[in-house]
């Protein structure tokens, strides 16, 4: 939140600061976790390739490495399916993972949005290019002139323009997603309409309302009759009183670098359902993934002149841990250096972290779930990283070799930098990140404490790292303002504005959020 996937409040003890993404570090310790596999033997006659091998042996070693307690995977590769559980459900009770076993998958429920959307656009009963006041005739921002224009197709591809990060708490009611759409007349406008990609929550929240509207009940009851139910997503709920008799991965925080259970993060608002409120399994998750990849074995939801303008078209391109050629209905499109596309997404909540990809022009798909605040880490080597994508679909990330700068040039990127967002109790936030120039590179940090390292690989775009120049994985951008002068940072999506000169993030007195390794979407 899509995933993946913002700065969130802390609710009591539960801190879920930028993001879903959790969009900045994870100090996650290196602390054995036992990782089991439970897929069963390949049938007789049949051998499991070589690269489901390797892939498996990744996930345990970085399972042991980031303290992550249990995993499930989905990967289609070759006409075959491969699918497992690692770990266990929760470190208290020492349940096997299993392909069935359900997580909270966070962003990824984006793109069930905008199946649903895409369903009813076949019915004729939404049309993308149309103002959303078509169907919310009363739809309220804080920009007047935006809400009489943005359209549908806006709000699904991240071009709305105005704050994405919008958490506002409205309730478990079914009235839940009204009021929080009700509420976007607090939310600022940060760009033009249509010409920035800023990955946006609170736009995919008016989409969902839309859908509630049209289809005339909750926004979860005709999720699951538009898309989970017809797909037979049978481990798929939006409700945690759904899941009597399934396998549940428990969330983890990590304490003193070990997994602990902590029940308080399985809250999520109702209103974020259409955000990223989907508990599903990676068994689940692999043949969603295969329905998107247009295999004519599953249930036909929408032509593929639908399924496929999903994927294509994209609104304004940038970056969001890895590059994007932009979004099309809720895809994220990733290019590669061989040319086929990446279609993706992911998504994050507290304890909870997942990566999502597939590659139509290879017939590949990898989902991973996770139940630790660590998986991240383990998420971002899997899905923003070259290695999945080149063992199994012989593609990789466009090149991005480090250049150091002389001071000069660094100089028009240095400054402090600051996100918002609207947390729980509707109320604003701030997070600020002071970048100064260090041996050609750009350091980032807040109040004196190194977070990233900054390194340029071509103009505007840097690739994230350690402090101590360890990869990240994860690439960002600089937005130039219509002078020509920088004035926006894109890290995980989200924009942070370049202030005047002398306010670093100290002396505005930012809230310190708890700063984590940005992985997926959220």
């Amino acid at each position: 939140m899509a995933a993946s996937e913002a700065l969130l409040p802390a609710r009591g003890d539960v801190d879920v600061s930028l993001t879903r993404r959790t969009v900045l570090k994870s100090a996650a310790a290196a602390v054995p976790v036992a990782a089991l596999s439970t897929l069963p033997a390949p049938a007789a006659g049949l051998r499991e390739p070589a690269g489901i091998g390797r892939l498996a042996e990744k996930v345990e070693a970085g399972m042991a490495k980031y303290a992550i307690p249990g995993a499930g995977l989905g990967v289609w590769y070759r006409g075959r399916e491969y699918v497992r559980g690692f770990g266990v459900t929760s470190v208290d009770t020492g349940e096997p993972v299993s392909g069935d076993t359900v997580f909270r998958i966070g962003s990824t429920s984006k793109t069930f949005t905008g199946t649903a959307i895409m369903r009813l656009v076949e019915r004729g009963r939404i049309s993308l290019d149309r103002p959303v006041r078509a169907y919310l005739p009363d739809f309220a921002t804080q920009d007047p002139s935006v809400a009489a224009r943005v359209t549908v197709r806006q709000l699904l591809n991240h071009s709305a323009g105005w704050q994405g990060d919008y958490f506002w708490d409205t309730g478990q009611g079914d009235e839940a997603l009204a009021q929080y759409v009700a509420g976007m007349t607090k939310v600022p406008q940060l760009t033009p309409l249509g010409k920035v990609f800023s990955y946006n929550n609170a736009a995919i929240g008016v989409a969902g309302r839309i859908i509630e509207v049209v289809a005339g009940k909750p926004y979860e009851t005709a999720a699951r009759e538009l898309v989970v139910d017809p797909l037979g997503l049978a481990h798929s709920r939006f409700f945690h009183s759904e899941l009597d008799g399934f396998s549940v991965a428990a969330s983890h925080n990590i304490v003193d670098g070990k997994p602990v259970v902590e029940p308080s993060f399985d809250a999520m608002p109702r209103a974020l359902h259409s955000i990223g409120g989907l508990i599903s399994s990676a068994r689940d998750q692999l043949r969603y993934a295969r329905y998107h990849l247009g295999h004519r074995d599953l249930p036909r939801l929408l032509s593929d002149r639908s399924r496929l303008a999903m994927q294509s078209h994209p609104g304004p391109g940038g970056t969001l841990f890895v590059e994007l050629n932009g979004v099309g209905v809720t895809w994220m499109l990733r290019p590669t250096a061989q040319g086929p596309t990446v279609v993706q997404h992911g998504g994050d909540w507290s304890g909870q972290h997942s990566g999502f990809l597939f590659v139509p022009q290879r017939d590949f798909a990898i989902t991973l779930l996770t139940n630790s605040e660590s998986g991240p880490s383990l998420v971002a080597e899997l899905f923003a990283d070259d290695w999945a994508l080149q063992e199994f679909a012989g593609v990789s990330n466009l090149p991005a070799v480090p250049q150091e700068l002389p001071p000069s040039r660094l100089a028009a990127y240095e400054g402090t930098y600051v996100s918002q967002q609207i947390g729980f109790d509707g109320k604003p936030e701030e997070l600020g990140l002071d970048l100064t120039a260090d041996s050609g590179e750009l350091l980032a940090g807040v109040g004196g404490q190194a977070l990233f390292r900054f390194a340029f690989y071509r103009k505007d775009y840097v690739l994230a790292q350690n402090p101590d120049g360890t990869p990240t994985h994860v690439r960002a951008n600089f937005v130039r303002g219509t002078d020509g002068q920088v004035e926006w940072l894109r890290y995980g999506g989200r924009l942070f504005h370049r202030q005047a000169a002398g306010q670093s993030a100290t002396k505005r007195a930012l809230r310190p959020a708890k700063l984590r390794h940005p992985a997926t979407v959220w």
